[in-house]
């Protein structure tokens, strides 16, 4: 009695160039496999869903793709590449629009059309980078001096935030609420160091020794080193409220995780627990922060008003006092404005890393 043909589960997923199929099954050998008039033509023995038996299938594909499928056999499956003759993004796969019962997303390889670009540009940002590594001398010699530099700036970050974090929880066991008014007088000096360190984190960035964006980094630069230098730094009334205490605190909690998750990536360590902590506490401690920093300047504006400090005069012939408190409220307005340029730079790294995979997709 003849075997009788059966269609595979076939699973699917594109990026710009290249279409993927896996089908389902197992003890596979010599596989017919073949495009003619843009139809992908698939014939195997093999083990699926309904036992042993000749599997077969077509698919017309939606627009023109080349002619030569490559294919690679595994223990369960036929993994199938085939490349686009036009580079572009596809709304579904085969030209018939409703989709056929045996085909279906594969959500283990499916990206949405912004993440395939990111990851299409990521891919030429490290063609270039290797073509220009290769130029300027050993890629492997270049990498791992990258790599050791930015582990040790990383390393002194997360020593330096830790070292913070320890000794404000650590008072604040001892003393209670009594260690918030002198917060800035115990680990302002290490603060100052960090701070200003993180400056070589913006450098990097813009001149392409990291991937971050410059932008979010340069306003956390800056809007935290106005808060220690200005408000803080130079107003001894503000140095013994107790906001410093809660806005060092947030700001050392986030970057002890941060800096030790970039520590143990450039050794190419991957510590799940790590991992989801650096992208998932930053959603309450991020506001928190903020709202923290928008405090300490509320607190801070009538003693810049009382004091005169940084206000001035207005040239003739207007000869208008102008005074640092009007900066202040606006510095108010950037705060919040930063926070959602960070907030949503954070988010979309979080949903790159754990985007929803389980869409329904044709």
């Amino acid at each position: 009695m003849e075997n009788q043909v059966l269609t595979p589960h076939v699973y699917w997923a594109q990026r710009h160039r290249e279409l993927y199929l896996r089908v389902e099954l197992s003890d596979v050998q010599n596989p017919a496999i073949s495009i003619t008039e843009n139809v992908l033509h698939f014939k195997a023995q093999g083990h699926g869903a309904k036992g042993d038996n000749v599997y077969e299938f077509h698919l017309e594909f939606l627009d023109l793709v080349k002619p030569e499928p490559v294919y690679k056999l595994t223990q369960r499956q036929v993994n199938i590449t085939v490349q686009k003759k036009v580079s572009q993004w596809w709304e579904r796969l085969t030209k018939q629009e409703k989709r056929p019962l045996f085909l279906a997303p594969d959500f283990d390889r499916w990206l949405d059309e912004s993440d395939a670009e990111m990851e299409l540009r990521a891919k030429e940002e490290e063609r270039l980078n290797k073509l220009r590594l290769e130029s300027e001398g050993s890629p492997e010699t270049l990498t791992n001096l990258r790599k050791g530099y930015l582990f040790m700036y990383n390393l002194v970050q997360f020593l330096g935030f830790s070292w913070i974090f320890v000794n404000l929880t650590v008072r604040f066991c001892i003393l209670g609420k009594e260690s918030f008014y002198d917060t800035f007088h115990t680990v302002a000096d290490m603060m100052y160091f960090c701070q200003m360190l993180a400056v070589v984190e913006t450098i990097n960035a813009a001149i392409g020794v990291t991937t971050s964006p410059v932008l979010p980094s340069l306003i956390q630069l800056l809007g935290r080193n106005f808060i220690l230098f200005i408000i803080f730094g130079t107003m001894e009334e503000m140095q013994n409220k107790a906001v410093v205490f809660f806005v060092f605190y947030l700001w050392s909690a986030i970057e002890i995780f941060r800096y030790s998750f970039y520590m143990l990536t450039c050794i190419d360590m991957d510590w799940k627990v790590l991992t989801w902590l650096r992208y998932t506490l930053w959603i309450p401690l991020y506001p928190l922060g903020c709202l923290a920093e928008a405090i300490s300047v509320i607190q801070s504006i009538p003693i810049f008003n009382e004091t005169g400090r940084f206000s001035f005069m207005l040239p003739y012939p207007l000869k208008i006092k102008v005074r640092f408190s009007f900066f202040l409220q606006i510095y108010l307005i950037m705060i919040f404005l930063g926070l959602y340029i960070n907030f949503r730079h954070l988010y979309k790294q979080r949903r790159r890393r754990y985007g929803q995979k389980k869409k329904k997709i044709h």
